[in-house]
């Protein structure tokens, strides 16, 4: 059974977010990882790089596939977990904490009502 922690919101593309205040720090999912399988590469962003909401961040290249990123808020990207460069494997290994991706100042923090909580997303993953 994946993961599914409380405190954070979700996307319907598979993406987790941590609110810190106007700041949010975004990765994928312990389901999304594990669909996935052993992630060999993982392509983000630029710091400065502005992200447009349902629009595509990076990517995420595991030995089955190669899948696209999508940023569930607008904002400028204020840091990115470049370790993922060296050691992708954080994704698979601990998708929540280590396997990050990016943090994102919101544009427009009114975006984050339309993502999903924790018993939204634990019911779109059983669909």
């Amino acid at each position: 059974m994946s993961q599914v922690p409380s405190h954070l919101k979700y996307s319907k593309e598979h993406e987790w977010i941590h609110v810190e205040g106007t700041k949010v720090r975004i990765g994928i999912t312990d389901f999304a990882q594990d669909e996935l399988g052993d992630i060999v590469f993982v392509e983000l962003p630029n710091v400065g790089d502005t992200v447009s909401a349902n629009s595509t961040f990076g990517t995420v290249e595991s030995v089955k596939t190669v899948s696209d990123l999508y940023a569930p808020v607008s904002g400028t990207i204020l840091e990115v977990n470049s370790s993922l460069e060296d050691s992708p494997e954080k994704v698979n290994q601990s998708p929540y904490d280590a396997g990050w991706m990016i943090v994102v100042e919101m544009s427009d923090p009114s975006e984050l009502n339309s993502l999903l909580d924790a018993e939204e997303y634990g019911s779109h993953t059983q669909s």
